[in-house]
């Protein structure tokens, strides 16, 4: 065992029996690495990572290679998902030394941790005209005793260019604070419509990701501009990841990317984060259009996270791994023979078809379950209504994936993060309560409460916990995440105590997040460890960035409470970035979201009544059933008394002044706080909250 066998980390305790003498990140590595006057590899991944578990086996577990890496260098194993602050610096320099990046990221170091070289995934041997890993660590070892001079130019240069792009994503100053162009998603939205694929969706082509952040801003476009080519795409492209492998069909969640550009053959693993972003991109998409099909995606999604990724605390697993019994995908496969064996030979058959299962298979001879046919017109050809067919096929899916639990599960990785853990709880609070999902808004509540009690209770927000204990200090996306999906839970349930907590943590980004003389945020606390460069990564990677996240908090609060200075801060946030949206605007699907809700009028909702009423809760439904991406609610409940820890103290103008009408709770909406008759009954608050739609 080395020195990884104690660590927090699952993915670093799978690296401990490895004969490298690997160290995990920290001063008692960088100091070996400086007593020996050796150059330090890093190795970044994480569990859930096909080819992290590639390397490990090839290139980590050899004796021979492992005797190069101990001769040469001190090894050092960092999980990307507890340490995102490394993977931001160190995979800049790879990408700018090499135009591309990904996991496992390698990265050579100096002893003082600058990076000189780098890569990704190295084969044992040559390999598609990739050099051999030994071929690398010889090189790279060479270079360090033969030309430490250049080594250490070509170090200072890196180090040079992490500096300037730090503050720009070119290097340049950042364009002046101040309230952002209008029109920049208006042109965002052409540019990125121009590259969906006319026929599968999505983004570009192979591999295919999902892009939840592109996709929701896309709905915000319809939504707020009427643009009927954003729904559409959209549309497409739900429809076929839905329809796709990159979809299990059998559990409901959804895996993390599609090799091909129709979605059929995914990399297998699932991401806590990916699921939580798409169950939100699937209600939206429901709420504008009505389409049963995408309420069930996202219930199948959140149910899957519920039975699956759910602690006993009531939180949220990290991931779970492509791999099982050696194979990658071999949970998720099927054969004609091991359907047949499971169904009625009519149900066997049916299934197959619909699912495509068949002798040659579609994924290393066994089959990747997927409906490639239109499944009213399978039930035609069979004679039976849709509702029919539908009906059968769950029967039968309930049965496989039943004798599925008795395989071999993938690893689950079950570190806690809390901004993953955020995207989750938002999830299920919007949700629950866009839906009258009472279990969903109760789930997240639980989920809110348990890690706001485990990760505070050193004083500080935590990013992780693992083995019951908080690691890793906040990030900004951890703060301001959080922040944002506690500001849902109090609209779900218009509870004062999210309220307050949602401010607290908004009071912390600027506290500690905010560099007083760029006005810069930064992803890294200003007490947290100093690294070589103090990193801020401001685009979607792929979870929101946490620029964004705080932008999108500060917007929402500063309509909430009526706080023209939050608003102001958020338009900040987004014209310093214009110059990079407007490059790239598909790694900005946040930010542009932000963007796009700042240009447009405020719904403010105000329902008051008494919590647990059916009168109060018919408004609140009906407040939160469509999609009006510009919308705040809040609340209270008259007949609490003062002072109650879960009524709000906060001052915001939708409340003054308003209670119950004839002692019926009522609901409020409003523009820039200028308020109509108040609605008693969810028919009226429908109408009202119609007319605020583009067409209305």
């Amino acid at each position: 065992m080395n020195r990884l066998a104690g660590a927090s980390s699952p993915y670093l305790r799978q690296h401990a029996t490895n004969p490298v003498h690997w160290y995990p990140w920290g001063e008692e590595a960088l100091g070996h690495a400086r007593e020996r006057g050796c150059p330090i590899l890093l190795s970044i991944g994480y569990s859930a990572c096909h080819w992290c578990h590639v390397m490990e086996r090839e290139s980590f577990a050899d004796p021979e290679t492992a005797r190069l890496m101990n001769r040469e260098f001190v090894s050092v194993k960092v999980d990307r998902e507890e340490r995102p602050d490394l993977d931001t610096v160190y995979m800049r320099a790879v990408q700018a030394l090499t135009g591309h990046g990904g996991w496992p990221l390698t990265v050579f170091l100096t002893p003082e941790g600058e990076p000189f070289f780098g890569g990704t995934y190295y084969p044992p041997e040559r390999r598609h005209g990739m050099p051999a890993f030994r071929e690398v660590l010889a090189g790279a070892a060479e270079a360090w005793k033969r030309r430490r001079g250049d080594v250490l130019g070509a170090a200072a240069r890196i180090r040079g260019f992490l500096v300037a792009t730090n503050v720009s994503a070119d290097g340049k100053p950042p364009p002046e604070a101040g309230p952002p162009d209008p029109d920049l998603p208006a042109r965002a939205s052409r540019r990125l419509l121009a590259a969906v694929d006319p026929v599968h969706g999505g983004i570009g082509r192979a591999p295919k990701f999902p892009q939840p952040e592109v996709l929701g801003f896309l709905l915000d476009r319809h939504a707020l501009a009427g643009e009927e080519d954003a729904l559409a795409a959209t549309l497409l492209t739900l429809r076929a990841m839905a329809r796709g492998g990159i979809r299990d069909q059998l559990g409901g969640g959804f895996h993390r990317y599609s090799v091909d550009e129709r979605w059929l053959v995914p990399h297998f693993e699932k991401m806590l984060y990916d699921n939580a972003l798409l169950a939100q991109v699937y209600l939206r998409a429901f709420q504008l259009t009505g389409e049963k099909w995408l309420e069930e995606v996202c219930r199948g999604i959140l149910d899957d996270l519920l039975d699956d990724f759910r602690s006993p605390e009531g939180v949220f697993y990290t991931a779970r791994d492509a791999d099982s019994e050696g194979e990658e995908g071999r949970f998720y496969l099927w054969t004609p023979a091991e359907v047949a064996a499971l169904l009625p030979e009519a149900e066997a058959r049916l299934f197959s078809r619909c699912y495509d299962v068949s002798e040659e298979g579609n994924f290393e001879g066994r089959n990747i379950l997927h409906l490639p046919h239109d499944l009213a017109g399978v039930a035609r050809s069979e004679g039976i209504t849709p509702d029919a067919l539908k009906a059968r096929l769950r029967a039968s899916s309930a049965v496989l994936k039943q004798a599925r639990t008795k395989r071999e599960a993938p690893f689950r990785d079950e570190k806690i993060l809390a901004s993953w853990n955020a995207l989750v709880i938002r999830a299920l609070a919007e949700t629950g309560a866009a839906l009258g999902e009472e279990s969903y808004v109760r789930a997240a509540e639980h989920a809110a409460a348990s890690l706001l009690a485990g990760l505070t209770a050193v004083g500080a927000l935590r990013h992780q916990i693992s083995d019951g204990k908080a690691e890793v200090p906040g990030f900004l996306d951890d703060v301001a995440g959080l922040g944002n999906a506690l500001l849902s839970v109090h609209e779900a349930t218009l509870g004062g105590r999210w309220l307050e907590a949602a401010v607290r943590l908004d009071l912390e980004v600027e506290a500690r997040f905010r560099d007083s003389e760029t006005g810069l945020l930064h992803d890294t606390p200003s007490d947290g460890e100093a690294l070589l460069i103090r990193p801020r990564e401001v685009t979607d990677n792929p979870v929101p960035s946490g620029t964004a996240l705080a932008a999108e908090l500060r917007m929402r609060l500063g309509r909430l409470l009526g706080d023209p200075g939050r608003i102001q801060a958020a338009e900040a946030i987004v014209a310093r970035e214009a110059r990079a949206i407007e490059a790239g605007p598909s790694a900005f699907g946040r930010l542009l979201s932000v963007a796009g809700r700042l240009a447009a009028s405020p719904v403010e909702i105000a329902v008051i009544g008494r919590r647990g009423d059916s009168a109060t809760d018919a408004l609140l439904r009906e407040a939160h059933r469509r999609f009006l991406p510009t919308r705040v609610v809040t609340g209270r409940d008259p007949e609490h008394p003062e002072g109650d820890p879960d009524e709000p103290i906060l001052e915001t103008p939708l409340l003054e002044g308003r209670g119950p009408v004839d002692g019926r709770p009522a609901g409020f909406v409003c523009v820039n706080f200028a308020c109509g008759l108040p609605a008693t009954d969810p028919g009226t608050l429908r109408e009202q909250l119609d007319r605020m739609l583009p067409d209305g």
